[in-house]
């Protein structure tokens, strides 16, 4: 059964940084692109970023291009958003999901909350 757990989470200044991870299980990890997703209190779930299966590919949204940065490490199953910059706007629950740009799964967990303010 198709497994994610999101981590890393937590309170940070503007301005400073995270890495949220995202372990994987129950699946073919390495053959499935993966992505990152965040829902703002009363906003909508969005895109954040996309990695292709080998990392070779991968896409941000215009909101966080610059400041994150996906990557994966297959022999770990594990996907990562470094987030560098963090602005109070990052605010959210992140989460992953396989795809690279749309949901595949959407079997969404918990999450894992960040939270951006001085």
């Amino acid at each position: 059964q198709l497994q994610l757990v999101e981590s890393g989470g937590g309170l940070v200044q503007p301005g400073g940084s995270l890495r949220l991870s995202c372990a994987a299980s129950g699946f073919g990890f390495s053959g499935f692109a993966m992505s990152w997703y965040r829902q703002a209190r009363g906003k909508e779930r969005e895109f954040v970023a996309g990695i292709s299966t080998t990392g070779t590919s991968t896409k941000n949204a215009d909101a966080v291009k610059g400041r994150f940065t996906i990557y994966r490490d297959n022999s770990k199953n594990m996907v990562y958003l470094q987030m560098n910059s963090l602005k109070p706007d990052d605010t959210a629950v992140y989460y992953c999901d396989t795809g690279y740009s749309q949901p595949l799964n959407q079997d969404w967990g918990p999450g894992t909350q960040v939270v951006v303010s001085a």
